[in-house]
């Protein structure tokens, strides 16, 4: 079945936010000489980003609740274009700071109105396969985005990885503008009545669990340079061709976690695509403790692959369990999922790195098992108790 235009415009912005997270990442060191700052000051621009679009998302959700989404993503695209714009131009650290944190803000009101529409425009019984479509985005932010952005820095100054950024932001907002179609207004719903979901159980305990799953999911993403250099002796060469395979993976489990969220749920496809990373980290482990010698770096590589598409499976049908449980507060609980998953990457940093200085690369895949096995318990828990809607109950409306 042939992509609707409008999904590919979803799925590109998707893409275009996620460059521009991480593709500070690629040019620090030509950022720390011209702005005349160090490597360490240059890195904040990427945790001040992810922080900030943490703590921004459901505030911008419930702010945003009342205008037309289509509206909030093409205007939204045109800020985060404009912002970029100043980013390339900025001429001291402090500007650029400022112009990443108003970027970071932007961008955490439009990616949970992208992943409600695809639900909403796809219909329930296609509403995880486009949510995986769109979550694509993400992934290949890390496998084409980043890299790309980094080769222009690289070669024309990192400013023009900023222009990058500011193209592809344009493209989306045309994009948008041409082919998304009319959506069907929403209830109007007091901030009340819009909250209320939000405190029960259902919800809460989602996200309770979403913490400890996303450090035990990305802990080793974090330090997968150690932990290859560990097992298999890789070269950086070898590294950066194990990220870029790793990343197809991911992309491979996107698509195949919105599939399963279509046809078996939301609930089995969650436990399935965990219980897949958890066995590939776990594998990880022993292989760390048990293999004589340096692990074959092929045979790394395949463990590591089923790991990313464990991880990456687990986005779609999470959020489509969210604008179940959350009726008309789904965009807001999206958000908070997103504010969750970014705690949990703040954790996996934290306890990755106490792990990786006291035990060294195997404890921190020790640590990642563990929380990986306690976000499967709490969600266990959750499913038990809070099972979501009927598989053909409608998802939010998403206003015009």
């Amino acid at each position: 079945m042939r992509t609707p235009a409008w999904l590919l415009c979803l799925t590109l912005l998707t893409f275009a936010i996620g460059t521009d997270d991480f593709v500070i990442a690629g040019v620090l060191p030509d950022v720390a000489e011209d702005l005349d700052v160090s490597q360490a000051a240059a890195g904040q621009l990427v945790t001040a980003f992810s922080v900030t679009y943490a703590v921004a998302a459901p505030v911008m959700a419930v702010l945003t609740a009342r205008l037309p989404r289509r509206t909030v993503m093409i205007a939204g695209m045109l800020m985060f274009a404009v912002l970029n714009a100043l980013a390339g131009l900025a001429p001291n650290y402090p500007a650029l700071m400022a112009c990443r944190i108003l970027a970071a803000i932007t961008a955490s009101m439009m990616t949970p109105a992208a992943f409600a529409t695809a639900a909403t425009l796809s219909g329930p019984e296609r509403m995880g396969r486009a949510m995986g479509t769109v979550a694509t985005g993400l992934t290949l932010s890390l496998v084409a985005g980043v890299p790309v952005g980094t080769w222009l820095g690289g070669t024309f100054g990192w400013r023009s990885t900023m222009a990058f950024v500011v193209v592809l932001s344009l493209v989306v907002a045309l994009g948008l503008a041409l082919f998304m179609p009319p959506l069907e207004r929403g209830p109007a719903l007091t901030l009340r009545q819009r909250l209320a979901p939000l405190s029960g159980g259902a919800v809460l305990v989602t996200l309770v669990a979403m913490v400890p799953a996303a450090s035990g999911g990305l802990m080793a993403f974090v330090y997968i340079a150690p932990i290859a250099e560990s097992l298999s002796g890789a070269s950086p060469d070898e590294l950066a061709v194990l990220i870029a395979a790793i990343g197809v993976a991911g992309i491979a489990g996107a698509a195949l976690g919105g599939r399963g969220a279509d046809r078996f749920g939301p609930e089995r496809t969650v436990a399935l695509s965990l219980g897949v990373q958890t066995a590939a980290t776990l594998t990880l482990t022993l292989l760390g403790w048990l293999w004589t010698g340096r692990v074959p770096i092929v045979l790394a590589g395949a463990v590591l692959a089923c790991w990313q598409i464990g991880g990456w499976a687990f986005n779609s049908p999470i959020q489509t369990r969210m604008l179940r449980v959350a009726g008309p507060s789904g965009t807001e609980a999206l958000a908070l999922n997103t504010s969750a998953m970014y705690l949990g990457i703040a954790v996996a940093g934290m306890v990755g790195g106490a792990a990786l200085s006291g035990a060294g690369a195997t404890g921190v895949l020790v640590a990642s098992v563990l929380f990986a096995v306690l976000g499967m318990l709490v969600f266990a828990l959750s499913f038990r108790f809070f099972p979501s809607a009927d598989p053909a109950a409608a998802p939010e409306r998403v206003r015009t």
